[in-house]
């Protein structure tokens, strides 16, 4: 790695940004590095990141709106994303969460030495890859990404009305446009506590857009047909129901 390390702090308080800013520096002799923006939410930080150019970004774990690990997550949608190397005051909560040495972290109050250390691991390569953040936050998240042009697009989960898989990707629909993810339907039915409901093997709707459901002309070989559809709000076409989900279905239904 040439020149400077490039640095993104990402913390809701600034005196814990400015005490990562000294560390840095006193960190400069070892592995010199340029911090290059700082931002106090997630979703800010992914607005900086086409600017500033991030190689790494030292990300706070917990701040309101979007936590560290879910930001991490959403960056892992660009083609080449920043590191990210982990800031947290509880020791159980990290020791709980993360696999030893697949993703590091660095515990307040930060220490210099461990700082520099973590720096020279970022250095000399490896990183957190997508199904270990997945791991770490099983929870719901707030946002789906998508690239586009080089940038993160936060798409809010609650505007979803459906999301359905085709070939390598997942079209994620709301009632403005789709976008296309890279995330696993069976991933998101697990995390989302219920709001995405299965229809069929391909599609996954959101329960609290389900507006009603009409009578198909589905074959009985169809797998995918049925005798039912579901209506969704803000959506003009029903979306099939397959025979096997339609007892699950059918209780949502407001008629």
């Amino acid at each position: 790695m040439s020149g400077p390390l490039r640095i993104l702090l990402v913390d809701d308080e600034a005196p814990a940004r400015a005490r990562l800013r000294e560390l840095l520096a006193d960190c400069s002799a070892e592995v010199p590095s340029h911090v290059v923006g700082e931002a106090a939410s997630g979703v800010q930080a992914l607005s900086l990141i086409p600017d500033c150019q991030a190689q790494l970004a030292l990300v706070d774990i917990h701040m309101p709106g979007m936590s560290g690990i879910e930001f991490a997550r959403h960056l892992q949608v660009l083609e080449h994303p920043p590191g990210v190397i982990f800031v947290t005051a509880h020791d159980q909560y990290a020791v709980q969460a993360f696999e030893v040495n697949a993703i590091d972290y660095l515990l307040k109050p930060v220490r210099r030495a461990r700082l520099a250390a973590a720096l020279g691991k970022f250095a000399a390569g490896g990183g957190p890859e997508r199904e270990q953040l997945a791991r770490a936050d099983p929870g719901p998240r707030r946002f789906f990404s998508s690239a586009e042009r080089g940038r993160v697009h936060l798409i809010p989960v609650q505007e979803v009305l459906f999301l359905k898989a085709e070939l390598k990707y997942v079209t994620v629909r709301t009632r403005q446009r789709e976008f296309l993810i890279e995330d696993s339907l069976s991933q998101i039915e697990q995390e989302s506590g219920g709001r995405f409901v299965r229809v069929h093997r391909n599609c996954l709707v959101a329960a609290d857009f389900i507006r009603g459901a009409k009578r198909t002309q589905a074959g009985a070989d169809d797998e995918e047909g049925g005798q039912w559809a579901v209506l969704l709000e803000g959506y003009p076409e029903a979306i099939p129901v397959s025979r096997r989900q339609w007892s699950v279905i059918k209780p949502m239904v407001k008629r």
